[in-house]
């Protein structure tokens, strides 16, 4: 499997970067809105949920062992006006600790132990999605940086593919296939990914290839429909082939 990662220092710029944008978002909302693609969360629960990741994920890889995830909704960002400083406080945070711990030290994960650069990935691949959210319910175009919104493809693809990821979630198990192909061709990078479904499970490269099923559209685009933010029928993809894989991978890949 190719995963192209993004270096270190380009990682804790995109989480500034998404930070910054999810924080400017969500300003002149209010608080108690609804969240459309989370409707359990209102918007205070959305920041909540973005500051506390930052600051769990930091003890994590601080005390290398496990802990639960915190509630969002006893997160304490404060009134809006804070709110971009709790969510600046909270990114630095998590950069300190993997800073201080050394970002190739081995930590808990819930993959098993990783270099504790996975944190910020992790954390930043889930800010990503949370600022189309941020934007979808503020009624604004998704904007971000198409080399952040391919790591963040492609870190959804890694955890997915991931040893035991059926365990965790068992409608994973149904992505087993027989040899299935899916292409997610983007019109603005390249290359794009190729995703086969083997009786193992999926497995997937960086490449651009001839598939079962081919979705095109900006890579931007491409995230919002593998993070289930947009439907396959969204007017943005252009489906061609067998767009029943499109659907199957669409309604088993929730988190």
């Amino acid at each position: 499997m190719q995963s192209l990662e993004l270096d270190l220092d380009r990682l804790v710029s995109g989480l500034q970067e998404v930070a910054s944008g999810f924080a400017g978002t969500v300003a002149d909302l209010d608080p108690q809105a609804t969240v459309p693609t989370c409707p359990d969360w209102r918007v205070r629960d959305l920041v909540g949920h973005i500051g506390q990741a930052y600051r769990w994920s930091a003890g994590l890889v601080r005390s290398r062992a496990a802990a639960p995830p915190p509630d969002p909704r006893d997160a304490e960002p404060g009134g809006p006006q804070e709110w971009p400083t709790w969510l600046r406080d909270s990114a630095a945070d998590l950069v300190g600790a993997i800073t201080d711990t050394g970002p190739e030290t081995d930590v808990w994960t819930f993959v098993g132990e990783q270099p504790a650069r996975f944190w910020l990935r992790r954390m930043l691949a889930d800010s990503a999605v949370h600022l189309a959210d941020a934007a979808i319910a503020a009624g604004r175009p998704f904007t971000i940086s198409p080399d952040l919104a391919a790591d963040t493809l492609s870190e959804g693809l890694g955890l997915i593919s991931a040893a035991g990821a059926a365990g965790l979630k068992p409608e994973l198990g149904e992505l087993r296939g027989d040899g299935q192909t899916l292409q997610l061709r983007p019109t603005d990078v390249e290359p794009g990914w190729l995703i086969t479904r083997e009786p193992g499970g999926v497995t997937w490269e960086r490449r651009t290839a001839d598939a079962d099923v081919v979705v095109d559209a900006p890579v931007r685009d491409l995230l919002l429909v593998f993070s289930r933010r947009i439907t396959p029928d969204d007017t943005r993809l252009t489906i061609t082939g067998d767009r029943a894989l499109v659907d199957h991978w669409w309604a088993h890949t929730a988190f």
